[in-house]
């Protein structure tokens, strides 16, 4: 899901490709979306993004309101604190990207290229106010008959990263970052969209509590032979938030997890996790979601409003890994034969963006192209509003379509019409 494929150059150029999408887009697309996603699209509330007026808080207090008020209150119009703290977070995930070493005649390679006491300095931000203080990695328990340029399918890749600010920010900030999709395992986990009960608390499995399967896969296998972490990617993250917090009893503390695509999906589920398991001792625990696809059904929703895991999404409306899983079965229409427990369901409040360039059209999905338009500062106070043209990303949502579709019969492929299946969407979104 993650692009790695930089989008305008500035502000000015996403909004000016913005204006020409409409016109162009009547010319290249293939076909509308179904009756059933454009009800979905529809139907989803937009929030405007827009720059308040009223005068900036202490960043403590502002923490404690955006605690409190779930964020409801700060993004419509957007407030500039908040707008800042959206940025710093989408950097921190960006970090990943910047880091992750794809030079297939490294050591590295798939793996960080930095230690963890440079990896900061080393993407150019030595100043950001955090220390890393342990890598994590991911293992898709997922096997391919069919060779890849990374070897083994079942290793364990860098995903991203603990870490913890300084004690002159005024609280101990524990973050966690997440990268977007890159191996060929990760994109065929991110397309495992059935919903499994995630059963995170053996005391209590609350099977309506149900994930999609392919996170919960990535989230959940572990990989004992790899030579930079052990463990599944739970197991790491569940061990060091648990160090951290030990070792900063008595501080005010938070958890903060961010990602972008796939990241964003693991980032709530370790919310959730440490939620349900209690683990936060009081901790406020808040999620970044950048991009990210829809995680678990109305269940999983409900539960994590319950434990009180503040999540903020921020969306571009034209990106059609939003809308994804459940594109006909979703929050706005549920499954007549199961209901809330077999339907999709977004967690949070939404940050509607609304950029599109006709000459990338897969600028909409790059993490860059979201910060950049939050840094933007509107003249004259001109806010930049969350508005759908469906046909402008029309083509984009009907070839995801297709492609759900077509995993509907995945059991006639062939392994090689599956690859190829793959890499037409890879393609899509030049990925």
């Amino acid at each position: 899901m993650a692009s790695r494929l930089p989008a305008s150059n500035s502000c000015a150029a996403i909004t000016e490709c913005r204006r020409g999408r409409v016109s162009a887009a009547a010319a290249t697309a293939q076909s509308i979306m179904t009756a059933e996603l454009a009800a979905s699209v529809a139907a989803v509330p937009r929030i405007s993004v827009q720059h308040a007026p009223a005068p900036v808080p202490a960043k403590a207090n502002m923490r404690k309101e955006m605690e409190e008020d779930n964020w409801e209150a700060l993004v419509a119009p957007l407030h500039p604190v908040l707008r800042d703290e959206i940025v710093r977070y989408g950097e921190l995930v960006a970090a990943c990207y910047k880091a992750f070493d794809l030079d297939p005649s490294s050591d590295r390679y798939l793996n960080c290229k930095y230690g963890k006491k440079n990896m900061l300095r080393g993407v150019g931000m030595p100043d950001a106010g955090y220390e890393v203080t342990k890598y994590v990695y991911a293992t898709p328990d997922i096997s391919l008959p069919i060779p890849t340029q990374s070897g083994s399918t079942c290793c364990g890749r860098w995903i991203g990263y603990v870490a913890v600010s300084s004690s002159d920010v005024g609280r101990r900030d524990i973050v966690v970052s997440f990268r977007g999709t890159v191996t060929s395992t990760e994109w065929i986990a991110n397309l495992m969209s059935s919903l499994e009960v995630a059963r995170f608390d053996p005391h209590d499995p609350r099977p309506d509590v149900k994930v999609a399967s392919g996170f919960l896969n990535l989230y959940t296998s572990g990989d004992s032979s790899t030579k930079f972490g052990s463990g599944s990617c739970r197991e790491q993250l569940l061990a060091e938030v648990s160090r951290l917090l030990h070792k900063y009893k008595g501080e005010e503390v938070s958890i903060t997890l961010a990602g972008h695509s796939m990241g964003s999906a693991l980032a709530l589920l370790l919310g959730y996790d440490i939620a349900e398991l209690g683990l936060n001792q009081g901790a406020p625990v808040m999620v970044y979601s950048y991009g990210g696809p829809r995680v678990g059904n109305a269940g999983f929703k409900r539960r994590c409003e319950e434990l009180g895991v503040k999540v903020l999404r921020v969306a571009n409306v034209n990106d059609p890994v939003t809308k994804l899983p459940g594109v006909i079965f979703n929050e706005n229409f549920r499954n007549p034969m199961g209901g809330g427990l077999s339907s999709y369901a977004h967690v949070g409040v939404e940050l509607a963006l609304d950029f599109f360039k006709v000459q990338d059209p897969v600028c909409v999905h790059d993490l860059d192209a979201y910060i950049r338009l939050l840094k933007c500062h509107p003249k004259n106070g001109a806010a930049v509003r969350a508005k759908r043209n469906r046909d402008a990303a029309g083509d984009i949502a009907r070839k995801a379509r297709e492609l759900l579709s077509s995993v509907q019969v995945a059991e006639a492929w062939t392994w090689q019409d599956a690859a190829m299946q793959l890499g037409n969407w890879m393609q899509l979104l030049n990925i």
